[in-house]
């Protein structure tokens, strides 16, 4: 039996597309604050991409994407769900963007970078969902079970829109994967971690 993790917090540090760079530092995020679309913004641009944010005002909840400079990599737990965990953005940088996917969610290419190719990002696991897998919390067991035999993983799909289309084609990354026979291949990603998208082609938002 395998288990899903569903906690999908994952981070992103940039996109090129065109040789345009998204970093998010155009966002002048202190160290250790965040923006998560409380002033009601709808979302964030850098480079050429718009990523999209809705904040419920009545439960004080948001959803989409968020811009973090945050650097915890140690408390667990929900209260700490705004930090990369390594601490700080790909390629020493301070920004980075986050998103908290309870399904899926978008990033628009915008200006030149619309439909046109994307090279990649970086990503990397939360602080909250590394010590989720590690340990075990409210909302997930610990992977790899008791025994460390359990075949669980961490997925993210990536796929592309073109011209009103969604693609079949994807491509898979292991944010975390417990599958093998062998445990000690088993590996949760801590790292930013850089992501090829050139095999999707020509696209107007990925998803």
């Amino acid at each position: 039996m395998r288990t899903i993790f569903t906690l999908s917090l994952v981070f992103l540090f940039f996109t090129i597309q065109a040789q345009t760079v998204a970093d998010f530092e155009n966002f002048n995020v202190d160290v250790d604050n965040f923006l998560d679309g409380s002033d009601g913004s709808g979302g964030f641009a850098s480079g050429n991409i718009f990523i999209e944010n809705d904040y419920n005002v009545v439960y004080d909840f948001w959803s989409g994407w968020a811009i973090s400079a945050t650097t915890d990599t140690i408390t667990p737990g929900f209260g700490n769900q705004y930090s990369a965990f390594p601490g700080k953005g790909a390629e020493g940088s301070q920004t980075y963007a986050l998103t908290y996917a309870f399904d899926r969610v978008n990033m628009a290419l915008t200006n030149d970078a619309s439909g046109e190719e994307v090279n990649g990002m970086y990503i990397t696991n939360s602080t909250w969902a590394v010590r989720s897998m590690q340990a075990g919390d409210a909302y997930a067991k610990k992977f790899g079970g008791p025994t460390g035999d359990d075949p669980d993983y961490f997925l993210l799909t990536i796929k592309k829109y073109f011209q009103g289309s969604l693609s079949t084609d994807s491509v898979a990354f292991y944010l975390a994967d417990y599958r093998d026979a062998d445990n000690s291949n088993d590996y949760i990603i801590k790292d930013w971690t850089w992501v090829d998208l050139s095999s999707l082609g020509e696209a107007d938002s990925l998803y």
